[in-house]
């Protein structure tokens, strides 16, 4: 298994680009909120809550990955992902389309990821492996950790 910082420097071979950066600072905290909102949307076995959905559920796996990887990495996402879940809790409270918000999202972020990738050059590090979708939030996370002086 690999450490954590061999995963970000993994990550980072194809994130050098100062414009493919600027659109990963945008596009992937969209991707995580739209899809969050995608799987909230899904009809639950229980009486749906802010936690108990399936947004819920993907979200305590994720957390899983990142403990394997890094304590404070993994609280830093407890609050990010519980933030992003209230978030699309309450669109989902006002009445929003949530489904059609999130889908709109989703593809709008995605297209900017690519269009990104093809300007670094490079294509985008999931086409290796399937873990660096969960990796590119933490790479981020990474660098406000960096500024702030909180080791990872």
């Amino acid at each position: 298994m690999k450490t954590f910082n061999e995963w970000l420097s993994a990550y980072g071979v194809s994130h050098q680009n100062p414009t493919n950066k600027l659109i990963h600072w945008i596009c992937v905290p969209t991707i995580m909120f739209s899809l969050l909102g995608l799987l909230y949307s899904i009809p639950f076995p229980v009486e749906k809550t802010m936690f108990f959905n399936w947004a819920g559920v993907f979200i305590f796996l994720t957390l899983l990955f990142y403990l394997r990887l890094s304590f404070s990495i993994f609280l830093g996402f407890i609050f990010i992902a519980g933030a992003m879940l209230w978030g699309n809790h309450q669109l989902a409270l006002t009445g929003t389309n949530l489904p059609i918000v999130s889908v709109i999202l989703f593809v709008v972020a995605w297209i900017g990821q690519f269009i990104g990738h093809k300007i670094e050059g490079k294509k985008p590090s999931f086409f290796e492996d399937l873990q660096f979708l969960l990796i590119g939030p933490a790479w981020l996370l990474h660098f406000i950790y960096k500024k702030a002086g909180i080791p990872y």
